[in-house]
């Protein structure tokens, strides 16, 4: 019995860590989280941009099935800017209507479905002469929670949604 007793307590030297190792791997998850926080956060912008990006692209789309199923003719869209919910295209003057549908019921057709934080501008080029239908239209969002730029889509030159770099696109869109 006596030989287990001081078996027990020459082990007992050997268990545990030492305060020098347990700071060694507190500095070292310190250092990996350092890192990994902006990294998340970087994730989390883009993730922003690309949902407004997104709804620009959606937005297009919606407008063109507007602009066949009704006679050719684009939106007016006077009270289609800044928009922070899903709005419906209409043929009246405003262009959009910002009534939701009621809860629970997915948005019908001719709805502009517009992403968390995402804001969004439909702008119609102003025809010549006034009282000709409008040919082309701008639409542009951004998300709050993104880097801040703002993403155009430009009818008149077509293509693809791009960062607005000139200051026409800003102050189109802003």
């Amino acid at each position: 019995m006596h030989d287990i007793i001081s078996r027990l307590r020459a082990k007992k030297g050997d268990e545990g860590f030492t305060l020098i190792e347990l700071l060694v791997v507190v500095v070292i998850i310190g250092v990996l989280v350092a890192i990994a926080v902006p990294v998340y956060l970087n994730y989390r912008k883009g993730a922003a941009d690309k949902s407004a990006q997104s709804d620009v692209r959606g937005a297009v789309s919606t407008i063109e099935q507007f602009y066949t199923d009704n006679g050719n003719t684009y939106p007016n869209g006077t009270s289609c800017t800044k928009v922070a919910v899903s709005f419906q295209l209409t043929a009246a003057a405003t262009g959009c209507s910002l009534t939701q549908p009621a809860a629970g019921n997915a948005a019908p057709a001719g709805w502009v479905v517009v992403s968390d934080k995402t804001t969004m501008s439909y702008v119609p080029t102003p025809p010549t002469p006034a009282t000709a239908p409008i040919t082309s239209y701008k639409v542009c969002a951004t998300n709050g929670g993104g880097s801040g730029k703002i993403y155009v889509y430009d009818s008149s030159k077509g293509g693809s949604v791009t960062a607005a770099t000139t200051a026409v696109d800003i102050a189109t869109c802003a």
